[in-house]
């Protein structure tokens, strides 16, 4: 073995596959975390407000969150299967164009997205839907009388009253949609021509198919100073 210092660090800076991939898991997660909160907030929120069947509600919600990651992608590979998927075979049949899903540059990244967004939301809706119930009564029956309609409520009330569990959420939902890989390898493998390609997908093809560890691992750490970035910012604003 030889010593090499920065040498790997200094590669990578070069790789266009991996400031490819930088750029993707920024893309990635920004939609992700930005999508599977706001809805995960829009659902708690009309749920918290419904009168009857709040229970079934949260079961059918919460039912994609309890899938495994890997079962979730298979499931939805089969669906928008180009040649068998029942989701191609409905446009077929209402004579709308078809789409090779996985497969074509334009729609393959925004798919993984709504397939992400499917399954986490309920993550959010979860927390959010907790601390909701924390936020006292008596503030919404002051404001009524006060004359605010539902906006001023959710504005003035809801959103401060759950502003730290939004906070953790944020941070949750950045940290694992930033080292998301099963749903990645299993439907695209990072095509088609890198346009899906993640930091731990890099990972995997360098640091285990090619077995260049140091040169693997060297994009590890630099996802994970990234992540520690993001988690440092999102820590501050809790705090205060």
């Amino acid at each position: 073995m030889s010593f090499i210092g920065l040498k790997n660090y200094a590669d990578l800076a070069r790789n266009p596959y991996f400031i490819r991939a930088v750029i993707n898991t920024i893309k990635f997660t920004v939609a992700c975390t930005l999508l599977e909160t706001a809805a995960g907030i829009g659902v708690a929120v009309y749920v918290n407000g419904l009168r009857h069947f709040k229970k079934t509600m949260r079961t059918i919600l919460l039912l994609p969150n309890l899938l495994p990651p890997v079962t979730a992608a298979l499931i939805w590979k089969i669906m928008l299967s180009n040649n068998y998927g029942i989701i191609n075979e409905f446009l077929r049949f209402m004579h709308i164009p078809v789409f090779n899903w996985f497969f074509d540059t334009r729609t393959a990244m925004p798919i993984i997205i709504l397939i992400d967004v499917w399954q986490c939301m309920p993550f959010v809706f979860l927390l959010i839907y907790a601390s909701l119930q924390t936020v006292p009564q008596t503030l919404y029956e002051a404001a009524k009388i006060d004359g605010a309609n539902g906006w001023h409520e959710f504005r003035y009330i809801t959103m401060p009253c759950i502003s730290g569990a939004v906070v953790l959420c944020l941070l949750l939902r950045t940290i694992d949609s930033f080292r998301m890989f099963d749903k990645i390898n299993i439907l695209t493998g990072g095509g088609p021509a890198n346009t899906t390609a993640t930091i731990t997908q890099f990972i995997y093809t360098y640091g285990i198919k090619s077995l260049k560890f140091g040169y693997g691992s060297a994009g590890a750490v630099v996802m994970a100073a990234i992540v520690l970035l993001l988690s440092v910012q999102y820590i501050k604003k809790s705090m205060k």
